[in-house]
Parts: structure tokens; sequence; C-alpha cells
């Protein structure tokens, strides 16, 4: 049988993913963002044309049947290097958005528990990693490890598990107060079991909702740096890497700037609107 805690959480889920149904807006970001993930893992497999071939006899070609988004100045189809930078954008997001979950929710919530000088010391060092100039982090990762995919990573997770940390801590304040923790302690139980069972289970739903709230502000990261040339390499595609080089062809071949940023504008709007919808079904005073 069941616990009453376990028919209790059940319960809270079933309630919050009514609601979440209901979202008529949030349910068209699952559907889009689900098609776009789908569609960036088959298409490359199916697509004559590969992200790196070059073909300068078809440069600069507009949109047609052959190349439904037109080529770029070296002939590369435009249609498969953005569904090759799809997977690029999203791996980038996605993975840096689990490691801030993973670094935040076990440093906030070990912060929060304990209290005290341990608390005040781990935040200030929080603080201090919240302080360094992003750009010049990324900058000296550039130089000491070179360009490429674990650099992005590396500098995007090394301040961004900040946030996560500092909305888990307070969480953390507010659930220890709770009698259901308050007798976990009074019985003996163990920091880390009261963290496994009680604090961390109670705080899925801000996880998850600050988790996809992440990830837009990931892959518009990515695409920043790259469009900035501190990104991948070429002639690795990305969305950020395809807006630059579309940049400067903008007044005679507006398609190659046109794709990659609408691409990134409806995803990072997906991704809001999804982390919108959930935050508002998880909210408990909404039920």
């Amino acid at each position: 049988m069941s616990s009453p805690n376990q028919m209790i959480h059940q319960g809270y889920l079933t309630d919050s993913w009514k609601r979440f149904s209901k979202n008529k807006m949030a349910m068209a970001s699952v559907f889009l963002l689900t098609s776009l993930i789908l569609c960036s893992i088959f298409l490359p497999l199916f697509t004559k044309n590969s992200y790196y071939e070059t073909h300068l006899n078809l440069k600069n070609m507009a949109p047609n049947f052959t190349h439904f988004f037109g080529t770029d100045d070296l002939g590369r189809s435009m249609y498969a290097r953005i569904w090759w930078g799809a997977r690029i954008s999203l791996f980038v997001g996605v993975v840096a958005a689990l490691i801030d979950m993973v670094i935040g929710v076990t440093y906030g919530a070990f912060a929060g528990l304990c209290g005290g000088k341990i608390e005040e010391i781990k935040m200030r060092i929080a603080d201090i990693f919240y302080s360094l100039p992003y750009l010049l982090v990324v900058i000296l990762l550039t130089v000491v490890m070179g360009q490429g995919i674990l650099t992005i990573l590396l500098a995007m997770t090394l301040t961004g598990w900040i946030k996560m940390a500092r909305i888990i801590r307070a969480e953390t304040l507010r659930l220890k107060e709770q009698d259901f923790v308050l007798a976990a302690l009074a019985l003996g139980a163990t920091r880390r079991r009261i963290l496994l069972k009680h604090i961390i289970p109670n705080c899925f739903g801000t996880i998850i909702t600050t988790v996809t709230l992440t990830i837009p502000h990931a892959i518009f990261t990515e695409s920043f740096l790259s469009f900035l040339g501190l990104g991948v390499r070429a002639p690795i595609a990305s969305w950020g890497v395809m807006a630059s080089d579309g940049l400067g062809a903008l007044a005679y071949y507006p398609w190659r700037l046109f794709f990659p940023a609408t691409f990134i504008s409806f995803t990072m709007l997906a991704f809001n609107l999804l982390g919108n919808g959930l935050r508002d079904s998880f909210d408990p005073r909404l039920r």
C-alpha cells in the first residue's frame, strides 16, 4: 500500500497535470518543442545535403524546392544547417540546465538546511562566483581550452547554478519549519534523509519550473557567444553562427538571417511559455 505522503504527492501531481493540460499556450509550446526535437533528430538523416559540404556554384540561392531554406555564401544547405544547429542549441541548453539543476539544488538545499554560519559562508561564496564578469570568464576559458561545446558548457555552468541555489535555499528555509520536517528531526532522521525524502520532493514543482526557464536562457547564451565568435568552431552548424554569418548579408540575402533568428525566437518563446505554464500548474496557491 502507498503511504499517506505518497498518496498526497500523487494527488498533487495529478491536480497539477489537469491544470497544465487546460493551459492552451503551454500545450501548444509542448507540441512545438516536441516537433522541433523530433525534426532535429530525424530530418538530418533524410536530407541529401550535408551541413558542411560546400558547393560554390550554388552559393546564396534563394529558398526553393531543392533547398527549402536557401543556401549560404559557400553553397551549403541552410535547411541541413538549421536542423544540425538545432541539435547543438538544444543539447547545450538542456545539458547546461541539468548541470545547473544538480549543482544548484544540492548546494542550495544543503545551505538552507544547515543554516547559521555554514549557510552564510556558502551563500557568500555563491555571491563571489556570481560577481565574476561573464564575458571575461568566457574569453579566458576560450584562450585556455579553445573554442567548443565543452568550453561553452563550462562557462555557462560556472555561474548558472547560482540562481537555482538561491531559489532552493529559500524553499528549504520555508520547508524546514514545517511540522513534517520538525517531526523527522525529532525522530532522529539524518540531514541526508531529510533532503532526499522531504525537502527536495516538495521542491519538485519549483525545480522543474526553474529548469524549464533556464533552458531558453542557455540557448540564447550559446547563440550569443557563437554570434560573437566565442562559440562552436566551423564547420559545425549553430544557430548563433548562422545568424552571425547572415547578418552581413541581410541587405541582399535576408533568408540567411531570417531562418536562424526565427528558430531561436520561437524556441525561446516556447520554453518560456512552457515554464510559465508549469509555474502556474505547480503553484499550490492556485489549487
